[in-house]
């Protein structure tokens, strides 16, 4: 077969004898928690006067304007001219013999590389979430707090306490003040108690961040399973707004002063015409450069404004400088040092103890590189007035977790798998992409001499787990069962089976949540909640929280609006229906039995094992079970496909050999040859 490889539509001349070998995997039984596999090879091209003009003498670094094998460019492999992968290429250097350029060593990455590429080491509070921000005050709260989740309502407050111990006791003559005891009485003095309106932190569907993710990155997701309104067990998902444990806090870690992002700039269109944007709040800058090519480096701010404020600027979530009582005027200038410069996204936060006007907030950069002329970016965003309220930043109030690991634990929790078609990036569950695929009966290609067939299962044990599972109630339950809670360690019943131990870890926290009784009388409530300390009821931080919020109507709860400089309750009324937290879609298992664990958990609000469906069962439980099986085998053999079928088949395809049934593993092909290593699975 006849081999044309196109760099950005310009065909590559190779060597003849040059073997490229493509490997393709959706999910291998020997790595089987492992996303986002792009297929890569390495291989080398000649450096013919073709190939010099595509690199433009890439071994010449005085050349003006030369090839910049610091990125990748698209590129597209056909056989006998028809497309058969696409992907990125990146150079990565040059041969020379007798000092002449005589090879250039490229790479071919399949096209889900570019996720990862784009996505990079950036973090959830580097997504522009700005237009979910929120007063927080006691309103605000409570608003949250009684709203349902909707189509419309994509942010909501949880019945989850940073430190706050809450119980119910109807006995109102033992009522403490400012207690957690949520029986509401209408009295002062000692009546005056509840859940603080403080206690609370909102909370933001998952669903959202995905589609801010394609936003702010230029990506396309599916809508099989992301951005599926109907599936409620993806749709329906939260996640818990708790940057650092214990209270809200601005970035003074005060209440009592106003902090504002900016986010009065014009966004540039995404692909940006050059390597340097703004959104609304972010500037976001590409350019690859050494920081001495920046001439200037500054964001000015202007104002007649005589009350004093703070300007802090940050990149990349991390900050990088923060000036505080500034009065008038004030530049902060990169290039001389007062801030870390080069790639990486900037935001900037003015606090402040009333509004401020601003006539104008610019960001202002410079840059020259050898040879070329000077280029400015100059951004401003005109009369701006930051606020007079407590806002409630979402990207500063994210969890501390990249973006690509957030994905990758998505893409564990539900087992999904992702390849690209036409730019979309598909992402689907294991059991639907093997759904309603082709069959190939490739039993004529095979190479009869070469097969062999060796044991499928690499593991005696396949463990799944959530990795933060050390609140409170989570940790007791530990103690008294001996296992994490919401894990399964599946081995099919056996316990004398050869291998290793594999662990599937979500990057996740998990809370255990409590339905409460009448400490008076026993009696059951219909109120639930979660208590986010550590073993010894210490305000803990964990890892990132996924839940499920239901508005129960309760009956009476005591909410505390108001509390004093010493956080004690001042004032309290009553709320009748609250968000509550789950880890169920539903809390009735006639309407939905799923449940957000592995392991089949008994209910924290039925107490009964009716929500059957798990994560294991439902989007594990046949793939690792067909594994775990008896019967299966890994095949391994080689082959001569054809065109029509090497042209054509999907990982999600079956093959047919002697009348038998198969599931691809991998299937390595070298395309000088037209030899294929394929390793298959029994369908059973």
């Amino acid at each position: 077969m006849i081999i044309q490889l196109y760099i950005e539509g310009q065909r590559l001349e190779l060597f003849k004898d040059e073997s490229v070998t493509i490997t393709d995997s959706i999910q291998n039984v020997k790595d089987i928690d492992k996303v986002f596999t792009a297929f890569t090879q390495s291989f080398s091209v000649p450096a013919s006067k073709t190939n010099n003009k595509i690199f433009k003498h890439y071994y010449n670094f005085d050349i003006t304007n030369g090839f910049d094998a610091r990125k990748k460019v698209v590129a597209t492999i056909e056989l006998n001219n028809i497309p058969f992968r696409t992907g990125k290429i990146k150079l990565e250097g040059v041969d020379l013999k007798g000092n002449k350029a005589h090879t250039y060593r490229i790479t071919f990455f399949g096209d889900i590389v570019d996720l990862k590429d784009k996505l990079g080491e950036k973090k959830l509070s580097d997504l522009d979430l700005s237009a979910y921000n929120l007063t927080y005050d006691e309103a605000t709260v409570e608003s949250k707090l009684t709203t349902a989740e909707s189509s419309s309502n994509h942010i909501i407050a949880p019945l989850i306490t940073h430190s706050q111990r809450l119980f119910y006791d109807s006995d109102t003559a033992s009522d403490v003040a400012d207690s957690g005891d949520l029986h509401y009485h209408s009295g002062g003095g000692q009546h005056v108690h509840g859940v603080k309106w403080n206690e609370l932190k909102y909370a933001i569907r998952v669903n959202k961040i995905i589609e801010q993710i394609e936003t702010d990155f230029g990506l396309s997701f599916s809508s099989d399973f992301f951005k599926n309104t109907s599936l409620e067990e993806f749709d329906h998902l939260f996640m818990w707004l708790h940057r650092k444990s214990g209270k809200v806090e601005d970035l003074s870690g005060s209440t009592a002063l106003f902090e504002t992002q900016v986010d009065g700039w014009t966004p540039t269109p995404f692909p940006a015409p050059t390597l340097v944007r703004i959104t609304a709040t972010t500037l976001i800058v590409d350019l690859g450069i050494p920081d001495n090519y920046y001439s200037k480096f500054h964001l000015q701010l202007n104002t007649t404004s005589a009350v004093s404020y703070s300007v802090e600027i940050f990149k990349d979530g991390q900050s990088i400088y923060n000036e505080t009582d500034i009065t008038g005027n004030h530049t902060a200038d990169g290039d001389a040092g007062d801030f870390e410069i080069g790639d990486g996204d900037y935001t900037v936060f003015i606090t402040a103890s009333e509004a401020i006007t601003f006539s104008n907030i610019v960001w202002d950069l410079i840059y020259q590189e050898p040879q070329e002329p000077a280029v400015q970016f100059q951004e401003g965003t005109g009369t701006y007035t930051t606020t007079a309220i407590f806002t409630f930043n979402v990207n500063k109030q994210m969890p501390d977790i990249k973006i690509l690991d957030f994905l990758t634990g998505l893409f564990k929790t539900f087992n999904l798998t992702a390849f690209v078609v036409n730019g979309v990036i598909q992402v689907k569950p294991l059991d639907d992409f093997y759904t309603g695929t082709d069959t190939y009966d490739i039993t004529e290609f095979v190479d009869v001499n070469s097969s062999k067939v060796d044991v499928a299962l690499p593991y005696r044990e396949i463990e799944f787990k959530f990795k933060d599972t050390k609140t409170f109630l989570a940790n007791k339950f530990g103690e008294l069962n001996n296992r994490d809670w919401g894990k399964i360690s599946y081995n099919a019943g056996e316990t004398a089976l050869a291998g290793q131990l594999y662990k599937v870890e979500l990057p996740f926290g998990h809370l255990l949540y409590e339905r409460l009784n009448d400490a008076d009388d026993g009696s059951q409530l219909n109120i639930q909640w979660g208590y986010n300390v550590d073993k010894s009821q210490n305000a803990y931080l964990g890892s990132p929280l996924l839940f499920y919020p239901i508005l129960v109507s309760t009956g009476d709860i005591s909410f505390v609006d108001a509390v004093n400089d010493d956080n004690v309750a001042t004032s309290h009324k009553n709320l009748t229906s609250v968000n509550l937290p789950f880890n169920s879609v539903s809390n009735n298992s006639a309407t939905n039995d799923f449940q957000l664990n592995f392991n089949r958990e008994a209910s924290e609000w039925s107490g009964d094992t009716d929500f059957a469906d798990t994560l294991f069962s439902v989007y594990y439980s046949n793939y690792i079970a067909s594994v775990f099986n008896t019967k299966q085998r890994l095949t391994k053999l080689k082959a001569y496909l054809p065109m029509r079928i090497l042209l054509n088949y999907g990982l999600g395809d079956r093959f047919i050999v002697a009348g038998n049934q198969y599931k691809i593993n991998s299937i390595s092909t070298n395309l000088l040859t037209g030899e294929s290593n394929i390793e298959l699975l029994n369908d059973l």
